[in-house]
Protein backbone atom coordinates (compact mmCIF):
# COMPACT_ATOMS: atom_id res chain seq x y z
CA UNK A 1 0.00 0.00 0.00
CA UNK A 2 1.12 3.54 -0.89
CA UNK A 3 2.11 6.04 1.31
CA UNK A 4 -0.60 8.81 2.37
CA UNK A 5 0.80 12.36 1.32
CA UNK A 6 -0.28 15.26 3.67
CA UNK A 7 0.51 18.78 3.52
CA UNK A 8 1.13 20.94 6.68
CA UNK A 9 -0.44 24.24 6.55
CA UNK A 10 0.95 26.30 9.56
CA UNK A 11 3.79 26.03 11.11
CA UNK A 12 3.62 27.54 14.59
CA UNK A 13 3.26 26.59 18.47
CA UNK A 14 0.87 23.20 17.68
CA UNK A 15 3.18 22.14 14.72
CA UNK A 16 5.81 20.37 16.80
CA UNK A 17 4.40 17.50 18.16
CA UNK A 18 2.34 16.84 14.75
CA UNK A 19 6.11 16.84 12.89
CA UNK A 20 7.81 14.54 15.20
CA UNK A 21 4.56 12.36 15.40
CA UNK A 22 4.57 12.36 11.58
CA UNK A 23 8.51 11.52 11.45
CA UNK A 24 7.56 8.11 13.12
CA UNK A 25 4.86 7.53 11.20
CA UNK A 26 6.53 7.53 7.92
CA UNK A 27 6.08 3.89 6.97
CA UNK A 28 2.84 4.84 6.20
CA UNK A 29 2.68 9.02 6.20
CA UNK A 30 4.61 11.02 3.49
CA UNK A 31 5.08 14.80 4.60
CA UNK A 32 4.81 16.33 0.97
CA UNK A 33 5.62 19.91 2.02
CA UNK A 34 5.09 22.58 4.43
CA UNK A 35 3.74 25.68 4.30
CA UNK A 36 2.18 28.48 6.57
CA UNK A 37 -0.45 31.54 6.27
CA UNK A 38 1.32 35.22 8.03
CA UNK A 39 4.52 32.68 9.29
CA UNK A 40 7.89 34.75 8.12
CA UNK A 41 9.67 32.85 5.31
CA UNK A 42 12.59 32.07 8.34
CA UNK A 43 10.46 30.84 10.38
CA UNK A 44 8.88 28.38 8.04
CA UNK A 45 12.31 27.37 6.68
CA UNK A 46 13.59 26.71 10.33
CA UNK A 47 10.84 24.40 10.90
CA UNK A 48 10.82 22.41 7.93
CA UNK A 49 14.84 22.36 8.09
CA UNK A 50 14.59 20.76 11.82
CA UNK A 51 12.25 18.14 10.91
CA UNK A 52 13.46 17.27 7.30
CA UNK A 53 10.02 18.51 5.50
CA UNK A 54 9.99 19.81 2.02
CA UNK A 55 8.79 23.61 1.94
CA UNK A 56 5.82 24.50 -0.32
CA UNK A 57 5.25 28.03 -1.90
CA UNK A 58 1.82 28.31 -0.25
CA UNK A 59 -1.56 26.68 0.80
CA UNK A 60 -3.17 27.38 -2.48
CA UNK A 61 0.22 25.19 -4.28
CA UNK A 62 -0.14 22.40 -1.75
CA UNK A 63 -4.02 22.19 -2.20
CA UNK A 64 -3.92 21.90 -6.13
CA UNK A 65 -1.35 19.37 -6.17
CA UNK A 66 -3.28 16.10 -7.04
CA UNK A 67 -0.58 13.82 -5.76
CA UNK A 68 -1.75 15.11 -1.87
CA UNK A 69 -4.34 12.84 -0.27
CA UNK A 70 -4.75 15.12 2.78
CA UNK A 71 -4.12 17.85 4.57
CA UNK A 72 -2.97 19.09 8.32
CA UNK A 73 -4.26 22.29 8.92
CA UNK A 74 -2.69 24.25 11.94
CA UNK A 75 -3.37 27.87 11.48
CA UNK A 76 -5.41 30.34 13.86
CA UNK A 77 -8.97 29.22 14.43
CA UNK A 78 -9.70 32.56 12.28
CA UNK A 79 -8.45 30.94 8.68
CA UNK A 80 -10.03 27.54 9.67
CA UNK A 81 -13.32 28.23 7.39
CA UNK A 82 -11.46 29.45 4.45
CA UNK A 83 -8.84 26.74 3.93
CA UNK A 84 -11.38 24.23 4.70
CA UNK A 85 -13.33 25.62 2.08
CA UNK A 86 -10.42 25.40 -0.35
CA UNK A 87 -9.72 21.59 0.66
CA UNK A 88 -12.84 20.62 -0.03
CA UNK A 89 -13.06 21.80 -3.59
CA UNK A 90 -9.33 20.41 -4.11
CA UNK A 91 -10.90 16.92 -2.61
CA UNK A 92 -8.78 16.91 0.51
CA UNK A 93 -9.44 15.07 3.60
CA UNK A 94 -8.81 17.27 6.21
CA UNK A 95 -7.59 16.65 9.53
CA UNK A 96 -7.89 20.35 12.07
CA UNK A 97 -5.98 21.73 15.14
CA UNK A 98 -8.85 22.43 17.55
CA UNK A 99 -10.77 24.49 17.74
CA UNK A 100 -12.89 24.17 14.77
CA UNK A 101 -13.32 27.79 14.03
CA UNK A 102 -14.07 31.08 15.62
CA UNK A 103 -17.70 30.51 16.58
CA UNK A 104 -20.39 28.07 16.36
CA UNK A 105 -22.15 29.61 13.12
CA UNK A 106 -19.11 29.20 11.19
CA UNK A 107 -17.80 26.04 13.11
CA UNK A 108 -21.20 24.45 11.68
CA UNK A 109 -20.99 25.51 8.14
CA UNK A 110 -17.54 23.89 7.88
CA UNK A 111 -18.68 20.49 9.44
CA UNK A 112 -21.25 20.70 6.76
CA UNK A 113 -19.26 21.19 3.70
CA UNK A 114 -17.29 18.34 4.57
CA UNK A 115 -20.50 16.28 5.30
CA UNK A 116 -22.08 17.54 2.54
CA UNK A 117 -18.65 16.62 -0.14
CA UNK A 118 -17.31 13.24 1.70
CA UNK A 119 -14.70 14.62 2.77
CA UNK A 120 -13.02 13.26 6.13
CA UNK A 121 -12.39 15.37 8.69
CA UNK A 122 -10.87 14.55 11.91
CA UNK A 123 -10.41 16.85 14.50
CA UNK A 124 -7.22 16.96 16.95
CA UNK A 125 -8.62 15.99 20.18
CA UNK A 126 -5.24 13.75 20.82
CA UNK A 127 -6.04 13.48 24.87
CA UNK A 128 -8.82 10.97 23.80
CA UNK A 129 -5.58 8.68 22.60
CA UNK A 130 -3.55 9.00 25.78
CA UNK A 131 -3.31 5.94 27.74
CA UNK A 132 -4.69 6.78 30.99
CA UNK A 133 -7.96 8.15 29.23
CA UNK A 134 -8.30 5.19 27.40
CA UNK A 135 -8.32 3.43 30.16
CA UNK A 136 -10.92 5.46 31.98
CA UNK A 137 -13.36 5.53 28.62
CA UNK A 138 -13.13 1.52 28.87
CA UNK A 139 -14.08 1.87 32.61
CA UNK A 140 -17.02 4.13 32.07
CA UNK A 141 -18.29 2.45 29.00
CA UNK A 142 -18.67 -0.83 30.33
CA UNK A 143 -21.07 0.66 33.37
CA UNK A 144 -18.09 -0.29 35.98
CA UNK A 145 -19.41 3.35 37.59
CA UNK A 146 -22.85 2.43 37.45
CA UNK A 147 -25.14 5.42 36.92
CA UNK A 148 -23.61 8.18 36.47
CA UNK A 149 -24.17 11.42 39.51
CA UNK A 150 -21.57 13.77 39.06
CA UNK A 151 -18.88 14.38 36.79
CA UNK A 152 -16.87 17.93 36.80
CA UNK A 153 -13.29 19.22 35.92
CA UNK A 154 -11.05 21.32 37.35
CA UNK A 155 -8.16 22.88 35.09
CA UNK A 156 -6.19 25.01 37.09
CA UNK A 157 -3.18 25.98 34.51
CA UNK A 158 -0.80 29.22 34.21
CA UNK A 159 -0.01 31.01 31.06
CA UNK A 160 2.31 34.25 31.82
CA UNK A 161 1.15 37.48 29.87
CA UNK A 162 4.13 37.16 27.63
CA UNK A 163 1.79 34.16 25.80
CA UNK A 164 -0.83 36.73 25.72
CA UNK A 165 1.53 39.26 23.76
CA UNK A 166 1.72 37.72 21.08
CA UNK A 167 -0.86 39.67 18.54
CA UNK A 168 -4.48 38.04 18.33
CA UNK A 169 -4.02 35.36 21.02
CA UNK A 170 -7.04 35.65 23.44
CA UNK A 171 -8.94 38.06 21.27
CA UNK A 172 -12.47 37.29 19.71
CA UNK A 173 -10.97 37.81 16.18
CA UNK A 174 -8.24 34.92 16.04
CA UNK A 175 -9.39 32.55 18.54
CA UNK A 176 -12.80 32.94 19.28
CA UNK A 177 -12.45 32.90 22.90
CA UNK A 178 -10.08 32.25 25.62
CA UNK A 179 -9.27 29.31 28.28
CA UNK A 180 -12.56 27.53 27.76
CA UNK A 181 -12.24 27.28 23.50
CA UNK A 182 -8.01 27.40 23.27
CA UNK A 183 -7.32 25.18 26.65
CA UNK A 184 -10.21 23.31 28.52
CA UNK A 185 -11.95 22.29 25.15
CA UNK A 186 -9.61 19.42 25.20
CA UNK A 187 -11.16 18.17 28.99
CA UNK A 188 -14.24 19.34 28.19
CA UNK A 189 -13.95 16.81 25.21
CA UNK A 190 -13.59 14.08 28.00
CA UNK A 191 -16.39 14.70 30.03
CA UNK A 192 -19.02 15.61 27.47
CA UNK A 193 -17.41 12.27 25.47
CA UNK A 194 -17.84 10.17 28.70
CA UNK A 195 -20.85 11.83 30.61
CA UNK A 196 -23.11 12.52 27.69
CA UNK A 197 -24.65 16.49 26.42
CA UNK A 198 -25.64 19.20 28.92
CA UNK A 199 -28.68 19.96 29.53
CA UNK A 200 -28.46 22.97 31.52
CA UNK A 201 -25.59 25.33 33.58
CA UNK A 202 -25.00 28.44 35.09
CA UNK A 203 -21.64 29.63 34.67
CA UNK A 204 -19.51 32.98 35.36
CA UNK A 205 -17.16 33.38 33.06
CA UNK A 206 -14.20 36.47 33.81
CA UNK A 207 -10.89 38.62 32.72
CA UNK A 208 -8.67 38.44 35.77
CA UNK A 209 -5.88 41.17 36.45
CA UNK A 210 -3.85 38.43 36.09
CA UNK A 211 -3.97 39.15 32.41
CA UNK A 212 -4.34 41.88 29.74
CA UNK A 213 -6.02 40.18 27.06
CA UNK A 214 -10.06 40.56 25.52
CA UNK A 215 -11.27 37.01 26.24
CA UNK A 216 -11.73 35.63 29.49
CA UNK A 217 -9.12 33.23 31.53
CA UNK A 218 -11.40 32.27 34.17
CA UNK A 219 -15.10 30.45 34.04
CA UNK A 220 -16.53 28.42 37.03
CA UNK A 221 -20.16 26.38 35.80
CA UNK A 222 -22.65 24.19 37.70
CA UNK A 223 -23.92 21.51 35.07
CA UNK A 224 -27.21 19.59 34.26
CA UNK A 225 -25.98 16.55 32.02
CA UNK A 226 -28.87 15.06 29.78
CA UNK A 227 -28.77 11.93 32.45
CA UNK A 228 -29.28 13.78 35.38
CA UNK A 229 -25.91 14.14 36.59
CA UNK A 230 -24.69 16.81 38.07
CA UNK A 231 -21.29 18.22 37.37
CA UNK A 232 -18.88 21.44 37.60
CA UNK A 233 -16.42 22.80 35.51
CA UNK A 234 -13.78 25.34 36.84
CA UNK A 235 -11.65 26.78 34.01
CA UNK A 236 -8.51 28.89 34.17
CA UNK A 237 -4.83 30.06 33.06
CA UNK A 238 -4.15 31.95 35.39
CA UNK A 239 -3.10 29.64 38.66
CA UNK A 240 0.66 29.89 39.05
CA UNK A 241 2.73 27.79 38.65
CA UNK A 242 0.02 25.37 36.81
CA UNK A 243 -1.67 22.11 37.83
CA UNK A 244 -2.31 19.05 36.07
CA UNK A 245 -6.20 19.36 35.14
CA UNK A 246 -8.80 16.86 37.01
CA UNK A 247 -11.29 14.88 35.62
CA UNK A 248 -13.78 13.65 37.93
CA UNK A 249 -17.07 10.92 37.35
CA UNK A 250 -19.17 9.46 40.66
CA UNK A 251 -21.28 6.74 39.58
CA UNK A 252 -23.01 4.35 42.46
CA UNK A 253 -20.39 1.61 42.33
CA UNK A 254 -17.67 3.71 42.39
CA UNK A 255 -15.38 7.07 41.74
CA UNK A 256 -12.94 7.61 39.06
CA UNK A 257 -10.37 10.50 39.03
CA UNK A 258 -7.96 11.33 36.24
CA UNK A 259 -5.40 13.84 37.62
CA UNK A 260 -3.31 14.51 34.47
CA UNK A 261 -1.86 11.01 33.61
CA UNK A 262 -3.10 9.54 37.06
CA UNK A 263 -5.82 7.61 36.95
CA UNK A 264 -6.91 6.10 40.34
CA UNK A 265 -10.31 4.63 40.59
CA UNK A 266 -12.28 3.40 43.65
CA UNK A 267 -15.17 1.43 44.00
CA UNK A 268 -18.09 1.11 46.16
CA UNK A 269 -17.18 -2.66 46.76
CA UNK A 270 -13.70 -2.39 48.46
CA UNK A 271 -11.79 -2.64 44.97
CA UNK A 272 -9.38 0.06 43.31
CA UNK A 273 -7.17 0.46 40.52
CA UNK A 274 -4.78 2.96 39.36
CA UNK A 275 -2.61 3.29 36.09
CA UNK A 276 0.20 6.07 35.67
CA UNK A 277 0.74 7.56 32.16
CA UNK A 278 3.71 9.76 33.11
CA UNK A 279 3.15 12.17 29.66
CA UNK A 280 2.88 15.95 31.03
CA UNK A 281 0.08 18.16 29.57
CA UNK A 282 1.31 21.66 29.11
CA UNK A 283 -0.45 22.83 32.40
CA UNK A 284 2.50 25.39 32.75
CA UNK A 285 3.97 27.91 31.42
CA UNK A 286 5.72 26.10 28.66
CA UNK A 287 2.57 25.06 26.72
CA UNK A 288 3.99 22.46 24.42
CA UNK A 289 5.71 20.42 27.30
CA UNK A 290 4.31 17.07 26.69
CA UNK A 291 4.61 14.24 24.55
CA UNK A 292 3.48 13.63 20.96
CA UNK A 293 2.61 10.47 21.18
CA UNK A 294 -1.01 11.05 21.57
CA UNK A 295 -0.66 13.15 18.64
CA UNK A 296 0.93 9.80 16.82
CA UNK A 297 -2.22 7.73 17.58
CA UNK A 298 -4.78 10.16 16.49
CA UNK A 299 -3.02 11.00 13.11
CA UNK A 300 -2.52 7.38 12.82
CA UNK A 301 -6.02 6.74 13.27
CA UNK A 302 -6.86 9.48 10.66
CA UNK A 303 -4.75 7.99 8.03
CA UNK A 304 -6.32 4.42 8.97
CA UNK A 305 -10.27 6.22 8.06
CA UNK A 306 -9.10 7.55 5.08
CA UNK A 307 -7.51 3.64 3.99
CA UNK A 308 -10.52 1.88 5.20
CA UNK A 309 -12.79 4.96 4.04
CA UNK A 310 -15.07 5.42 7.57
CA UNK A 311 -15.01 8.06 9.62
CA UNK A 312 -12.19 9.60 12.10
CA UNK A 313 -12.25 8.34 15.79
CA UNK A 314 -12.58 11.88 16.73
CA UNK A 315 -15.20 13.85 14.11
CA UNK A 316 -16.14 17.45 13.25
CA UNK A 317 -19.39 16.65 15.34
CA UNK A 318 -17.26 15.58 18.11
CA UNK A 319 -15.92 18.77 18.01
CA UNK A 320 -19.43 21.05 17.14
CA UNK A 321 -20.98 19.54 20.38
CA UNK A 322 -18.29 21.05 22.35
CA UNK A 323 -17.71 24.05 20.97
CA UNK A 324 -21.59 24.99 21.39
CA UNK A 325 -21.49 24.42 24.83
CA UNK A 326 -18.54 26.80 25.28
CA UNK A 327 -19.92 29.36 22.85
CA UNK A 328 -23.13 29.14 25.33
CA UNK A 329 -20.69 29.37 28.57
CA UNK A 330 -19.18 32.38 27.82
CA UNK A 331 -20.45 34.02 25.26
CA UNK A 332 -18.08 36.94 23.32
CA UNK A 333 -19.91 40.63 23.73
CA UNK A 334 -20.31 40.51 19.62
CA UNK A 335 -20.99 37.50 17.78
CA UNK A 336 -17.89 37.50 14.77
Amino acid sequence: MRKTRIAIIGAGLAATPHALALNELRDDVEVACVTATGRSREQLETFARTHGFPIGSSPDEALSDTRIDAVLILTPPSTHLELVQKAVAAHKHVLLEKPLEISTDRAERLVAMCVDSRVKLGIVFQNRFRPAVRKLAAIMKAGELGKLAYAGVDMRWWRPQSYYDEPGRGTYARDGGGVLLTQAIHALDILMWLAGDVASFTSMPATTVLHAMEAEDFVSAGLTFESGAAGHVLATTGAFPGFPERIEFVGLKGTAVLNGGHLQVFYQDGRADEFKDTAATGFGARPMDFSHTAHRELLHDFVNAIRENRNPSVTGNDALRVQKLIERMSPRPERV
